[in-house]
């Protein structure tokens, strides 16, 4: 049984929770949260300790910490899980500084404990299932990715004055989806970006809606785009288009009925938010680690892939401000 400290009772918190109530081989034994309401909560509906983050770290029943905190907060808890040999696992971004990311790093390979980053939409059993048609060749050489994401509605401008952007914050997911699709590291950036929703989010420094494209050594294309705002649901959609034929993952719905009348065609709508949509991928991601701890075998994505994730981030935020074309050397 491996013993999993939470440290973060919100939202993510929560949904690790509940996901490690489903297993027979991991448990959450203990919780943590700078509110002790949230802590206390989560450790009724779990049965887990409820404990301060300094102890739930040094406690030497815990094998492991899933950090849900704050971005703000994640170097120091790293470095302390790190120095007490703890296994981690990481909501992204690891830090909004890359400088910061390889202190990280380097106290991670000094200590030898696994480490992952949580980019959950990899374990999406669509995108991941299109993942491996792309590695099987099934539509040959890739040429074109098409990623688009697009949220229901803005975040509020206190979390958007925090996020990092819409770079750091939102399309990170997709930078590392690209990445994880392209099977080549991109050498070449361009970005546009406005704020087209929000008046508000303009002005806290930020974009609401943003595209960018990456280019590979090999020629490689891939077109990501992003917005705050999708009036018709949440909106999650691949495209690969290759030498000899193309993928493409479609938006989830509600249900698959499909209604024809005198008026036309109508389906159901998308799933509501990311909770809804990658249901799935959240227990996915965890049962890969979970099981990675107990056979140690390696853990995916990385400590590098968040890093590499950041570095896009950064170039495309540089980028849609400057106006340049950003050469990359991940």
């Amino acid at each position: 049984m491996i013993n999993i400290g939470i440290l973060g009772c919100g939202r993510i918190g929560q949904v690790h929770a509940a996901t490690l109530r489903g297993m027979t081989n991991a448990r959450a034994a203990a919780v943590a949260d700078a509110m002790p309401a949230a802590a206390e909560a989560l450790a009724v509906a779990t049965g887990a300790k409820m404990m301060d983050a300094d102890a739930l770290i040094n406690d030497p029943g815990i094998d492991a910490v899933i950090i849900g905190t704050p971005t703000t907060t994640h170097y120091d808890l790293i470095h302390q899980a790190a120095a007490a040999g703890k296994a981690i696992f990481c909501e992204k971004p690891i830090d909004l500084s890359v400088d910061r990311i390889h202190d990280c790093l380097a106290v991670v390979e000094k200590t030898g404990v696994a480490f992952m980053t949580a980019f959950n939409r990899r374990f999406d059993p669509n995108f991941a299932h299109l993942q491996r048609q792309i590695a099987d060749q099934v539509i040959g050489n890739v040429e074109l990715v098409t990623i688009l994401s697009r949220d229901p509605a803005p975040p509020p401008i206190g979390y958007i004055k925090t996020s990092g952007g819409i770079f750091r914050d939102m399309m990170i997911h997709d930078l590392d989806m690209a990445r994880f699709l392209l099977g080549e590291e991109p050498v070449e950036l361009t970005a546009a970006a406005s704020c087209l929703v929000d008046p508000q989010i303009g002005q806290a420094g930020d974009f609401d809606t943003a595209v960018v494209t990456l280019k590979t050594a090999s020629g490689k294309l891939c077109q990501i785009s992003n917005s705050r705002r999708a009036t018709y649901g949440y909106d999650q959609r691949i495209e690969v288009h290759g030498s000899t034929g193309m993928l493409r993952a479609d938006n989830m719905l509600e249900n698959t009925v499909e209604l024809s009348n005198g008026n036309g065609m109508c389906k159901a709508a998308t799933q509501p938010f990311f909770l809804e949509r990658y249901a799935a991928a959240y227990r996915a991601e965890m049962e890969h680690f979970v099981a990675a701890l107990e056979s140690g075998a390696d853990v995916a994505p990385t400590g590098t892939d968040g890093l590499k994730a950041q570095m896009l981030a950064d170039a495309a935020d540089a980028a849609a401000r400057d106006g340049e074309v950003k050469n990359l050397s991940l």
